[in-house]
């Protein structure tokens, strides 16, 4: 784990999945972890227990002497929580975690304000060695950007400052390499286990499909009989999606999408 050189006060806003590892990494860089707020208490107090500091549900509780804020929610929040959380803090550095918002919404709420986006799936019951995940980075001012560079390189060897402009297109793109290729792999699990079969058994397949594109491009790793748009295998497996109609729609529309893209 990266260490840091100036330990951080820190305070974490939300208790799910993220915040959970990005609370984790913070604490066991020798960061101090002064709090953690959710508005569901049970939340808060099993994050706070995991990072052995205080907790609260209540916005006007939380503590005023952190150096930095750490905003890890839903997006939709953000514009609601913001404004209240940095009222009174004007010396203290806000940030948040979210791919696809942009730093400007902090604008006329705090001072000093910036994004530590980890980009990486979590999930609470599964441990992430966060050393090695993307975290990508923006501030609004030299005092923001040497807090959230602390905090980033303590956690991660791989740290990036990326425009808001350019984290809406590389978010766009974890969305269809991470979210839509795991909703792929429930409809497969669906087949599966509708005839029979277990998930288990495609998961050779998937894991040297996603070694593949360690050393080769993925328009190269391709195949399927949508590479050569093969009909009578298409259309033999449309017609035994004949009963689900959206997954018809989505094996129709992605086989053509390969046919175009590996033209």
């Amino acid at each position: 784990m990266p260490t840091s050189s100036k330990q951080m006060r820190v305070t974490i806003i939300g208790s799910g999945n993220l915040a959970t590892h990005l609370g984790k990494a913070i604490a066991g860089s020798g960061h101090d972890i002064a709090q953690v707020f959710s508005p569901t208490y049970d939340h808060a107090l099993a994050l706070a227990d995991a990072l052995g500091c205080s907790a609260t549900s209540n916005i006007s509780e939380i503590n005023h002497d952190s150096d930095c804020y750490i905003i890890s929610i839903k997006d939709s929040a953000l514009q609601t929580l913001i404004p209240e959380l940095c009222k009174g803090r004007d010396d203290k550095v806000f940030i948040h975690t979210a791919g696809s918002v942009p730093i400007d919404v902090f604008e006329g709420a705090a001072t000093h304000y910036g994004v530590l986006y980890p980009m990486q799936t979590f999930s609470k019951q599964r441990d992430v060695d966060f050393s090695t995940i993307p975290v990508f980075t923006e501030h609004n001012d030299s005092e923001a950007k040497a807090a959230i560079d602390t905090l980033a390189h303590s956690v991660s060897r791989n740290v990036t400052e990326l425009s808001s402009a350019d984290r809406r297109y590389l978010h766009l793109a974890a969305v269809f390499s991470c979210n839509f290729v795991n909703h792929c792999y429930a409809l497969a699990a669906d087949i599966m286990e509708r005839h029979g079969m277990t998930f288990d058994q495609l998961l050779p397949l998937i894991d040297e499909t996603a070694s593949k594109v360690h050393e080769i491009h993925p328009r190269e790793a391709q195949t399927g009989p949508a590479v050569r748009y093969d009909s009578n295998v298409i259309n033999r497996q449309l017609d035994l999606l004949a009963d689900s109609p959206l997954m018809r729609d989505i094996y129709d529309m992605m086989s053509k999408s390969i046919h175009i893209k590996t033209k």
